[in-house]
């Protein structure tokens, strides 16, 4: 049986009058997968074995030109996954046009194996979990930075989904070089959790072992009451004073890069 994704050919433009195929299988597997949305993200998610479905184009040479430019390593994947459609209908398929007109589906990395994943023991590089996030963009940010500092993963708690299209457009794919879960806090897995807040210890003060939870509250109001009983230790990062807070990414950031400056080692996750 002739699979409609694959109606025009494996990597080769869909006619003007041809979409059909390729459409089809769009909506068939959306519902179920992660959306990959523009050719970074794509890039990332092959790059760390993600499992693509379906990857179309409104310009599949422009595409496989920034491939040549900066993902040689993908690049013959992305020639046999892109299928080229007009641009409106690529435009129709997604919530928001990318400048580079590339969307696919992937598979959603297993649950099991996730967490299985976050509670390994000895863990190399630590674990960030946002308490009761709020923003989308952010959470996508923070992702994207435990994924460069390479982290064993990102935990979120509360509502927010950390696999929400705007989540995962924010952090550029690279959902799939870590491990991405919503738990509670009881749910959290085990090691030492550095909470941050205002009155807690100096950070420059502190070495965070590679076994750690790093915990952030929310944009708004901070940790939770359920997350602050459940800290080992508060830590609190230098600000100056009357300024009010940093951006949960910056947070993250400064966060991350004080525990690689003292002895963690990125990408050895």
């Amino acid at each position: 049986m002739t699979d409609p994704a694959r109606s025009t050919g494996p990597g080769t433009p869909a006619g003007p009058g041809t979409p059909a195929g390729p459409v089809a299988a769009w909506h068939r597997l959306a519902g179920d997968s992660v959306l990959l949305d523009g050719f970074h993200a794509l890039k990332h998610a092959l790059r760390f074995g993600a499992e693509v479905r379906l990857a179309l184009t409104a310009d599949r040479a422009g595409a496989l030109a920034l491939a040549d430019e900066l993902a040689a390593d993908v690049r013959d994947t992305l020639a046999a996954l892109l299928t080229e459609v007009p641009h409106a209908t690529y435009a129709a398929l997604v919530p928001r046009p990318h400048p580079t007109a590339v969307a696919a589906l992937a598979v959603r990395p297993s649950r099991t194996g996730n967490l299985a994943r976050l509670a390994h023991a000895p863990r190399t590089a630590p674990v960030v979990v946002l308490d009761n996030p709020r923003n989308l963009g952010n959470a996508g940010a923070v992702i994207r930075l435990a994924a460069g500092f390479g982290a064993t993963g990102v935990v979120t708690t509360g509502t927010l989904d950390p696999w929400h299209p705007t989540v995962v457009r924010g952090g550029a794919g690279l959902h799939f070089a870590t491990a991405v879960e919503r738990l509670t806090v009881r749910e959290l897995p085990p090691g030492p959790v550095f909470a941050l807040d205002p009155e807690g210890e100096d950070i420059r003060s502190l070495k965070l072992p590679d076994d750690a939870l790093l915990a952030f509250g929310s944009e708004r109001s901070g940790l939770s009451a359920e997350l602050r009983a459940r800290a080992d230790h508060l830590v609190a990062l230098p600000m100056r004073p009357q300024v009010s807070s940093y951006n949960l990414a910056t947070s993250v950031a400064m966060t991350l890069y004080h525990w690689s400056a003292t002895g963690g080692a990125p990408g050895t996750s």
